[in-house]
């Protein structure tokens, strides 16, 4: 997500030519975009980020799910 915002922030830096960022090739930028769209297609994949994220989300629904039934379940004066 950082690759992300520092293209935008390049982005439009480039395109309303602020400062010492006027000068920069549009190519620096679209080689960002580049290695920004390799990652999140394949090298994600590979290393079983997206995965894990996945599974973590749904972890956590799980256990929410089961506090809220305990919760449910617990009688007062015991």
């Amino acid at each position: 997500m950082p690759l992300i915002i520092i293209i935008v922030l390049l982005s439009a830096l480039k395109y309303f030519e602020v400062g010492p960022f006027a000068g920069i090739s549009w190519w620096w930028i679209a080689a960002l975009m580049a290695v920004a769209f390799i990652w999140f297609e394949f090298l994600e994949r590979i290393l079983g980020r997206d995965k894990r994220k996945a599974h973590e989300a749904i972890e956590k629904t799980r256990q929410e799910r089961v506090k809220k039934t305990f919760e449910n379940h617990k009688r007062p004066g015991r």
